[in-house]
């Protein structure tokens, strides 16, 4: 790998281990917010179909989490591995956010992903669903940015 284009361990193909490991690493990328930092874990000509929207590339991944993350407010992540094999992992995962009206909703998705062998995701297929709750009903309470070790995962808040 080149100096522009290093790896991204863990490198496929996954074990158990790594897999977790590589989940861990995502969730904690997108709870940064940081839409730079995050779109350096895909590759240049990464494909993303989220939702509706379609990603084709680096730059227009870039853009889209800028979007996501000025829209949803107050966003917090947490990802868990569901299977895994080579190259292949798939997650499920909730996020909470609120929009500018104050609004909170819970997003509750699957993910689908493929990696090259530099461990950069190549490809990313997103099926979410938002659920609207109440303030009250907000199960992820940590300060903002990378989860606490300590702080329940999605099997474990019954999710």
């Amino acid at each position: 790998m080149s100096a522009n284009n290093p790896t991204r361990p863990p490198l496929p193909p996954f074990t158990r281990e790594t897999a977790i490991e590589k989940v861990r690493l995502a969730e904690d990328g997108w709870n940064s917010r940081d839409a730079e930092r995050v779109s350096l874990a895909y590759s240049e000509d990464t494909q993303w179909r989220n939702r509706a929207e379609f990603v084709t590339n680096r730059e227009e991944c870039r853009a889209f989490l800028s979007r996501k993350w000025n829209k949803e407010l107050d966003y917090r992540l947490i990802k868990e591995l569901w299977a895994f094999n080579d190259n292949r992992i798939a997650v499920r995962y909730a996020y909470e956010w609120h929009d500018d009206s104050g609004n909170w909703f819970r997003s509750y998705g699957n993910e689908n992903w493929e990696f090259g062998a530099d461990g950069l995701m190549t490809r990313r297929f997103a099926s979410i669903n938002d659920l609207q709750i109440k303030e009250s009903e907000r199960k992820f309470h940590w300060p903002l940015g990378r989860r606490p070790d300590d702080h329940p995962g999605l099997s474990e808040l019954g999710l």
